[in-house]
């Protein structure tokens, strides 16, 4: 390994992220079981995936192969799911990407999937010991429908440029909308199964508690941290900024959702009390921008807020949640 033990680099804070596509050197870093010693400065023809499991035939592609292929672009979020020791606790972990390489269902359909299949399982090269549990691959699982649904992509590049080996050169799986653990590194392996993955990045990490309910007979199966939920944060402006009373001020940010961000509310009082925002569509799977012209009408520390509900109606929670509630506080002069 090039780098053992937990990875981890956080380099943006919220309102640094002013850009829509975020470069390269403001994209958060994080590997669970270090970084592999991967030579990606030689040729990586060599590199192989494999796709087997519940399919009519097996096939491997070579990277070269993968190059040859039509590239597609997505744009998407990409965020950190948080600690998964910690799911109540936002980190804030997220960039925008655009994401290079060839369509996962485009190689699935060559091969074949059975019909009984459920899952994609993926595994990278990576392995080691997280939590105190030692695993042998890192590997992670996604519904098959989440394949169909479009977007899912074996990544070379990242804003146009190769992916580095902190990212996962030479191939990373990406899965717009879903959070950063599901978007395997190093990947060398797809599997087409039946039921969900077994090892410990997903029976024991990265599940939460379902809600309660005084009516089931039995506790329902915990929840796999999949689909990013409905957040927002504001950029501008920056924490700790001075504003004059009575003279304008634009609030903007960032809001996103796996399903999209269907509005944002903006507070000026610490939460208390909402007002609606101007929202941008979303293109593709990007963030969205909303803004609010604001003219300040109390003195002293203001608390500002902003607050996103997505497409079905999920809004961000107060707090307590890997999503919940970013404050910004700001100083009108007396």
């Amino acid at each position: 390994m090039r780098h053992t033990g937990l990875v981890i680099k956080f380099p943006r804070k919220p309102h640094e992220l002013l850009k829509s596509v975020t470069p390269l050197d403001g994209i958060f870093t994080l590997a669970h079981f270090g970084i592999p010693d991967i030579d990606t400065n030689g040729s990586m023809g060599g590199w192989t995936i494999e796709v087997d499991g519940m399919v009519r035939r097996p096939i491997r592609v070579t990277f070269d192969e993968l190059l040859r292929r039509p590239k597609r672009t997505v744009v998407s979020v990409h965020e950190c799911a948080g600690n998964p020791f910690k799911p109540k606790q936002a980190v804030r972990g997220v960039a925008n990407v655009a994401w290079s390489g060839v369509d996962l269902g485009e190689i699935l359909d060559e091969a074949g999937i059975d019909p009984a299949a459920r899952f994609i399982w993926s595994y990278g090269v990576d392995r080691g010991e997280f939590g105190k549990v030692r695993s042998e691959f890192y590997w992670k699982d996604l519904p098959i429908e989440r394949v169909a649904a479009g977007g899912v992509t074996l990544a070379y590049e990242m804003n146009g440029e190769r992916l580095t080996l902190e990212h996962g050169a030479p191939i990373r799986l990406f899965i717009p909308g879903y959070y950063g653990t599901n978007c395997v590194k190093w990947l060398r392996r797809i599997t087409v199964a039946d039921r969900r993955a077994d090892g410990p990045l997903t029976t024991v990490f990265y599940n939460d508690s379902p809600p309660r309910s005084r009516t089931a007979n039995r506790p329902a199966a915990p929840r796999p941290v999949w689909e990013i939920a409905p957040e927002s944060m504001i950029v501008s402006p920056a924490p700790d900024t001075e504003l004059r009373a009575g003279q304008p001020v634009e609030i903007w940010g960032w809001a996103w959702a796996s399903r999209g961000v269907a509005n944002v509310d903006v507070s000026f009082d610490g939460g208390a009390t909402y007002d609606s925002a101007g929202l941008a569509p979303r293109q593709n799977w990007s963030w969205q921008r909303f803004s609010y012209n604001l003219v300040p009408d109390v003195e002293g520390t203001v608390a500002l807020a902003s607050r996103a509900t997505d497409s079905e109606g999920v809004t961000q929670p107060k707090a307590g949640a890997r999503n919940s509630i970013y404050k910004v506080s700001v100083r009108v002069p007396r």
